[in-house]
């Protein structure tokens, strides 16, 4: 059961080779609230996040993986 309290679990591509220019995502929370937040992984603590809706997400994946 997804609570609204529920923790985003940020990842970062497997593709990513560490060099600190990376973006992480948290796609645990699509189902439960339709969003995908999105971060930079150099200001984890302090920086934005965006959330894009998971269609729009989707859409950005699939554009990337062609």
């Amino acid at each position: 059961m997804t609570t609204a309290t529920e923790s985003p679990r940020w990842f970062t591509s497997s593709y990513s080779n560490n060099g600190g220019n990376c973006l992480e995502a948290a796609a645990n929370l699509a189902a439960s609230h339709g969003l995908v937040p999105v971060r930079d992984s150099k200001h984890r603590d302090n920086g934005p996040v965006v959330a894009f809706p998971t269609t729009a997400w989707a859409a950005f994946v699939t554009a990337v993986k062609q």
